[in-house]
């Protein structure tokens, strides 16, 4: 059991760094990614460094407390490191890579979801400033990390050794969390996303129903009406937030749908167009040739073979 530290000693953010990290090294025994039974905390683990890699990153707060990541969003790069962490306030398709990491000193961090209920509550009280200044231009920022929010983080992680405690405490302990978010320099990011009416909000929604409904035709002046946007600021804001259109973020989401359909339910690639909505084979191939490199019958052949080969010997990139 990873001791306890000691309140007085949270000034010290590397103490707190270092306790954070062997809690999360006795979790993830493998190179990984791990959900915990504290809701919405998940640990990974990168023995080495990564070539980029696909992902959606959910609203949530992303630390390490060893090694490097990045984030791609775009043409943009969010480094992201002991000092720094990231906030996402929308669900944002990005690429992932592992900039510094080895077998002797691995990656190790954490993903905590965020709760956008409790952040507006936390606003709604009025115990946050009125006015946090400009945010991103972007769904996703580096923010400083301080000791005021990584000894929240290690209290957190310290329940998973007392497991009896998590439905009391973790809630306590994640509003705390949220709390120190929205007094850190990005908390414009965050009140930006939760505040109706804003443009932000309502790039928000209209995610929210292209998640829902990525099968059917986008109309995109439906959209906009959709959200009381004009389909000219829809397009800007969408653009700013995700570094997409949203015909482009409809795509993304169609094709990593078909990607898991033949994976993991082994459906060919034309029944895999279908189910995701595309009506021509030969567009759904070169669209999926376009974003992974390859076209789908030779992509999902690569993938069951590395997911075949036993940990050590797979390439990077599936870490």
């Amino acid at each position: 059991m990873t001791p306890q530290v000691p309140r007085q000693a949270g000034a010290d953010p590397d103490v707190l760094q270092a306790a954070i990290t062997d809690i999360i090294l006795r979790h993830t025994p493998g190179d990984e990614d791990r959900e915990t039974p504290v809701p919405g905390l998940l640990f990974f683990r990168r023995n080495s460094l990564t070539e980029p890699c696909a992902c959606m990153v959910e609203p949530s707060v992303v630390m390490v407390s060893q090694g490097a990541k990045q984030l791609l969003v775009g043409d943009d790069a969010f480094p992201y490191d002991t000092e720094r962490f990231l906030i996402n306030s929308i669900d944002l398709p990005a690429s992932s890579q592992v900039i510094d990491a080895s077998a002797e000193r691995p990656c190790v961090g954490l993903v905590l979801r965020l709760n956008l209920r409790v952040m507006a509550e936390l606003i709604a009280e009025g115990n946050v400033p009125a006015d946090a200044g400009h945010g991103s231009a972007r769904g996703i920022a580096p923010g400083t990390l301080t000791p005021r929010l990584l000894e929240p983080m290690l209290r957190l992680l310290q329940l998973l050794d007392e497991p009896e405690s998590i439905p009391v405490l973790a809630p306590l302990i994640q509003r705390e969390i949220h709390f120190r978010l929205l007094m850190s320099d990005q908390a414009a990011r965050l009140r930006q996303i939760i505040l109706l009416g804003s443009q932000s909000h309502r790039v928000a929604r209209a995610i929210d129903w292209l998640k829902a409904n990525f099968k059917e035709s986008l109309r995109i002046e439906e959209l906009a009406a959709r959200i009381q946007m004009s389909p000219s600021s829809l397009h800007l804001h969408f653009r700013q937030l995700t570094a997409m259109s949203p015909l482009q973020y409809q795509k993304w989401l169609r094709l990593n749908e078909a990607r898991r359909l033949m994976l993991n339910e082994h459906l060919d690639a034309a029944s895999a167009a279908f189910q995701v909505g595309y009506e021509s084979p030969s567009q759904f191939s070169r669209e999926y040739s376009r974003l992974f490199g390859a076209p789908p019958r030779r992509d999902i052949e690569t993938l069951l073979h590395r997911r075949a080969l036993p940990q050590a010997e797979r390439p990077a990139v599936l870490r």
